[in-house]
């Protein structure tokens, strides 16, 4: 089975032996959960390590090093990863993004222009005819309403490399095994990355975690131990950390095998660009059928996805080359949609991110996105708690918050799989019977026979299957292609095939419980189902949700005024709350009480006066006075992108007689939908004890 049938009459991919270039770039003693005290300071301990140096244990570091926490980094690999993986970064990531020291514009500057990526194209090769496109871009994706910034197509090693980069500015050093920077055996302080160790064995007392590293230096195999508060196991979907802690994965196991083949075509590259651009090419002829995932179609760099069904194939029957292909690697993965029991072990001192704690399809692209903003998550959460702000409580709502939407995200990513499988179905190929025959083969009647007799079977029915492909039954003559191609255009019409983008899903997760203070008065509706296909995101105010974007401009007395989004109000650099009210006598006396409660429980805290627009051109609004003693508020204005938008306190489905206190993550704490009356300092000592934890240990 050779794979030169992607590109038909290109005459890129012959069947020969591969030619790849390489480019060089436990146990747990358990104990119970104590939700009541306040992690013991000891300043010999590191503060946090992260096992993995994937984008989610490096965008954890950057997050925890700008709210002041120091954090090492374990990484089993001696080099950073090459391969492309992951590449579609949505809102919510890029808008973390934003806060990272400009990240996100330099992701925009550096990925390819959008209108190389937005389709998704299905033909019967790359130069073949095309069965249909599917633009995954509508045109309020740039108009910037709901989000201060668009969806990106970054390969994740780059995006690697850009995190790296910004870790340096920040003080991390890379320390190898074989360089003069080696610390093997000098005692970490934070802000070291160190590649070469994997996490062997872990440990914990009511102090610390006692993680065992191993590592090969001038041939030999040592180990060091490394104690921290606490530790997070960043390791990716076969996660030492999540194995050596003992935690159950639960889901669907082997949905697909697959091949994954990175190479490079500077030709193919130019020949897509001028013909037919787009992200994903699914292509179905006679000879194969797979995806080509184009991750850079300028510089010409590709992953080709091709089903895999071992013993019976192996890796050299996929084996690309010609004197334009450049092949990095070849790998064999396997598709899972699993989500780990437990997000939080060990006296809530161990934690898992990302891959580690889910494995998704990667269908819509939440693998990544759903870890980063795991990170993003936690990491306000750890710095209150080693801060002395919040009880370990606190950590244990990271479980709480985040494995409902893993949940649900995976049950997404299956939905877009599947309907991803709809469009070979449509063209007369069962996805699930290749699985069922190679499942025969292997463990039925076929196993006793000859290996070679058991592939010329598997590729004899695969053969006859793929003839439903042919151009004799595949055009308009044809009345059962007809019927077929009819049905196709029938699908992508009505977005049933696999979509790119879930606005509804991205902006609109909600934590139902958690650090947050429900609405009392109201009756939480069970979230929807997913359904695979695009639905829009309507902004909300409810506790749990992220706090809708709007554009606000920041009165002072300067001659020009700063406009930035709203979620630029919450402050990037400090753990910090933010109250949004409306310039009412009964909403300042609320900020006043708020400031009160905030100091007591030493946590940051700003007010944000949000003034109608039209309603003042130069600040001198009185709220300093309204607010004093207290300095940490902001007046800003609402901007209106036209005269009939909605205003701030509508957009929120709110009144300006409420009140919203958001998260450091941008997540709304706690709202106050109606005027603010009676004790208020009680009121605020309620919401802050509930947010940080405190209200369990008193119940």
């Amino acid at each position: 089975m050779g794979v030169s049938g992607f590109i038909k009459g290109f005459n890129l991919l012959h069947r020969t032996k591969p030619r790849i270039r390489l480019h060089p770039y436990g146990y747990i003693r358990r104990r119970d959960f104590s939700d009541t005290k306040i992690l013991n300071s000891n300043d010999s301990l590191l503060p946090v390590l992260i096992v993995g140096a994937g984008p989610v244990g490096l965008v954890l570091s950057v997050l925890l090093t700008k709210f002041g926490i120091k954090c090492t980094v374990l990484e089993k690999n001696k080099g950073f990863s090459k391969h492309p993986q992951a590449h579609f970064i949505n809102n919510r990531t890029m808008e973390v993004f934003r806060k990272l020291d400009g990240l996100a514009e330099e992701i925009q500057r550096s990925q390819p222009p959008v209108d190389l990526w937005r389709k998704f194209i299905y033909c019967t090769s790359l130069t073949g005819s095309i069965l249909g496109s599917v633009d995954h871009m509508h045109p309020q994706d740039f108009e910037k309403i709901v989000s201060p910034i668009s969806v990106a197509h970054f390969s994740q090693y780059k995006l690697t490399r850009l995190l790296v980069k910004l870790l340096e500015n920040l003080g991390f050093g890379i320390h190898t095994l074989e360089g003069p920077d080696s610390l093997d055996h000098e005692p970490l302080r934070g802000g070291e990355i160190l590649m070469g160790y994997e996490c062997v064995s872990i440990d914990t007392t009511d102090e610390c975690v006692t993680a065992t590293v191993s590592f090969s230096k001038e041939g030999k195999l040592l180990t060091r131990k490394i104690q921290s508060k606490i530790l997070i196991g960043a390791d990716g979907a076969g996660s030492m950390v999540r194995k050596l802690v003992g935690i159950d994965l639960k889901g669907e196991k082997d949905l697909q095998k697959l091949v994954s083949v990175h190479f490079w075509s500077k030709d193919l590259g130019r020949y897509l660009l001028n013909e037919r651009p787009g992200m994903l090419f699914f292509i179905f002829n006679t000879e194969v059928i797979g995806v080509l995932v184009a991750h850079d179609l300028t510089q010409g760099e590709f992953v080709l996805q091709i089903p895999f069904y071992p013993p019976q194939q192996n890796l050299e029957d996929f084996s690309p080359e010609l004197s334009d292909i450049d092949v990095i690697d070849i790998k064999p993965w396997v598709m899972h949609a699993e989500v780990a029991d437990r997000f939080v072990c060990g006296n809530n001192q161990i934690m898992l991110c990302g891959d580690a704690a889910h494995r998704f399809p990667p269908a819509g692209g939440f693998g990544m996105n759903t870890g980063i903003q795991d990170a993003h998550n936690l990491a306000w959460k750890i710095a209150s708690l080693l801060n002395g702000v919040a009880p370990t409580s606190i950590l244990a709502t990271y479980e709480t918050e985040r494995k409902p939407i893993a949940v649900f995200n995976t049950a997404l990513s299956v939905q877009n799989f599947r309907a991803a499988m709809a469009v070979p179905a449509t063209l007369g190929l069962d996805p699930t019977v290749a699985n069922s025959v190679h499942q025969v083969i292997n463990k039925g009647f076929g196993y006793i026979l000859p290996s070679g007799m058991q592939k010329a079977i598997l590729d004899g029915i695969f053969s006859i299957g793929r003839s439903q492909l042919s151009e004799f039954i595949l055009n308009e003559n044809n009345p059962l292609g007809s019927s077929r191609l009819a049905k196709l255009r029938h699908i992508f019409e009505e977005g049933k095939s696999l979509q790119l983008q879930f606005p509804a899903e991205d902006l609109g997760f909600r934590y139902l419980e958690g650090a947050l203070v429900p609405d009392g008065d109201d009756v939480v509706p069970a979230p929807e189902l997913p359904t695979g296909r695009r639905r829009d995101y309507v902004p909300c105010a409810d506790p749990g949700s992220r706090l809708p974007h709007m554009n606000v401009k920041v009165l002072s007395n300067f001659p020009s005024e700063e406009t930035i989004s709203t979620l630029d109000l919450v402050s990037e650099n400090k753990v910090e709350f933010l109250l949004i009210i409306a310039p009412m006598e009964e909403s300042y006396n609320l900020a006043q009480a708020a400031f009160k409660v905030a100091e007591e429980y030493k946590v940051s805290t700003k007010v944000c006066i949000l003034w109608p627009a039209d309603t003042v051109t130069r600040v001198q609004p009185g709220s300093k006075a309204k607010l004093a003693p207290w300095k940490n508020y902001i007046d800003v204005i609402e901007v209106k992108r036209s005269l009939d938008s909605s205003s701030w306190w509508s957009t929120c489905q709110m009144t300006e007689q409420g009140a919203i206190l958001v998260r450091p993550d941008e997540h709304i704490a706690w709202r106050s939908k109606s005027r603010a009356v009676g004790d208020l300092y009680s009121k605020m000592k309620i919401v802050f004890s509930t947010v940080l934890g405190f209200e369990s240990m008193n119940s």
